[in-house]
């Protein structure tokens, strides 16, 4: 799978989820229930950039959110993950 180190900064849940069956061919769905300050974001973001470092065709991803400023803080947070990476 390569390098990994822009994952370190990520809990084991965390973790999980951003590597939650990448290299398979579906990947089935995957439910994330978590509270406030338990890093989602950052999740969402690490899980997009993982799919991206892992060949993943950035115009088959949606990623959304509920504002115009979240969808620019997430978009800015993965370009700053991939550039680790």
């Amino acid at each position: 799978m390569g390098d990994t180190g822009y994952l370190d900064g990520l809990n084991a849940g965390q973790r999980a989820a951003v590597e939650y069956g990448v290299g398979t061919a579906v990947t089935p769905p995957l439910l994330i229930i978590a509270g406030a300050g338990s890093g989602k974001t950052a999740t969402l973001a690490h899980r997009v950039a993982h799919l991206l470092v892992n060949g993943a065709d950035p115009r088959r991803i949606l990623l959304m959110t509920f504002s115009r400023r979240a969808a620019g803080e997430l978009t800015r947070r993965v370009e700053r993950i991939t550039a680790r990476a």
